[in-house]
């Protein structure tokens, strides 16, 4: 059964808590996602290293459970 978007974005935000995450379906089959997450503690790290944090807070489901992710990492816009 696939992940939700809710799941998701638990997962991410249990492992990095000020991050913000945006959830897209891009089938509309809930088995292909793509998520933003820009989070502060992102800052100064490159974009490898906040990819694998991602990666690190979704632990084994991804490749599993979770089949498919689209990952963009980004730091808020600061104004």
């Amino acid at each position: 059964m696939p992940m939700s978007a809710a799941e998701i974005e638990a997962l991410i935000v249990a492992g990095i808590p000020d991050a913000h995450v945006e959830m897209t379906d891009l089938a509309g089959d809930g088995d292909h996602w793509a998520a933003r997450v820009t989070a502060e503690s992102f800052r100064g790290q490159p974009r490898l290293k906040q990819q694998r944090a991602v990666y690190a807070a979704l632990g084994d489901r991804m490749g599993g459970v979770l089949h498919a992710l689209q990952l963009t990492t980004a730091v808020p816009v600061q104004e």
